[in-house]
């Protein structure tokens, strides 16, 4: 008899202990949800804005884009053509790139190589986790496609780490390999980045005081004087994002963290009911 009431109340006790774990859940997500929608809104924004139809030339002179958006450039071949866009804790970036040779273009006499290549805010080279960085574009052929996937944005790293960090990645297209004669034939080149957020999985302990955006640097230069390159200010422009960084707290740990103090408490409070001793 003892046995059934004591299974009797700890039954209780569970649903209530898991009602109230399930609606803590909910009203977390809830606020993460409430606080996400901005961030939403503000990226249908950033997508339906006009994207850049120039490049820069160098780190100084990028031409900042944001994720979504397709930039484009009219150049030639051989040119270094710079782009600068946003990446926040937790993103891996896809960037993708296309250089297409115009039908009236001369004929070429070999193959040209094209490469694509990322850099942090530091200017220290993202190496590719996936994707062709490097392409040649056959002397019959128009069109070249490349894709480079980086690795996860952390929030904080070991000074000796070469980790990507938050804050502007620099895009550079350029020609690599081919001869000589084949240089300086007029090219459209497109760029992109697209975004996944890896969530809770890439999570770390500790954050950049500042992102890394040397964009801002240039401009607060340029404002006293110290550089006039309209490019420099477009290297600063858009390279926030639109809800600020780190604003994306919600991880689904926070999910793992409150399941896992539910069961914990539920353990406990069962263990003490199954073993505490009979009343007399």
């Amino acid at each position: 008899m003892r046995t059934v009431t004591d299974f009797t109340r700890f039954a209780g006790l569970f649903a209530r202990s898991l009602l109230a774990g399930l609606l803590l859940v909910l009203g977390t997500a809830g606020a993460a949800l409430a606080d996400e929608s901005p961030a939403a809104t503000a990226s249908e924004d950033s997508d339906s804005a006009e994207a850049p139809t120039e490049a820069g030339t160098s780190f100084r002179t990028a031409t900042a884009f944001r994720p979504g958006q397709r930039a484009t450039a009219e150049a030639s071949s051989g040119d270094y053509l710079y782009w600068v866009f946003p990446a926040d804790t937790g993103q891996r970036a896809t960037v993708s790139a296309k250089v297409e040779f115009p039908e009236s273009a001369a004929a070429r006499q070999g193959a040209l190589t094209w490469r694509i290549d990322v850099y942090d805010g530091l200017r220290r080279r993202q190496p590719c986790v996936y994707g062709a960085q490097t392409r040649a574009l056959a002397a019959d052929a128009r069109a070249v496609e490349l894709r480079c996937t980086l690795r996860t944005v952390r929030a904080w790293a070991e000074p000796w780490s070469d980790d990507p960090l938050p804050g502007s990645y620099f895009v550079r297209l350029t020609v690599v390999s081919g001869q000589q004669v084949d240089l300086g034939l007029p090219v459209r080149a497109e760029v992109e980045a697209a975004m996944k957020d890896v969530g809770g999985s890439a999570a770390v302990d500790g954050t950049l005081s500042v992102p890394l955006t040397p964009g801002r640097t240039t401009v607060s230069q340029s404002e006293n004087g110290g550089a006039s390159s309209e490019g420099a200010r477009l290297a600063a422009s858009g390279v926030e994002p639109e809800d600020g960084w780190s604003s994306g707290w919600w991880t689904d740990r926070w999910l793992w963290t409150v399941a896992g103090g539910v069961l914990g408490a539920l353990a406990g409070v069962g263990g003490y009911t199954l073993a505490r001793p009979a009343r007399r």
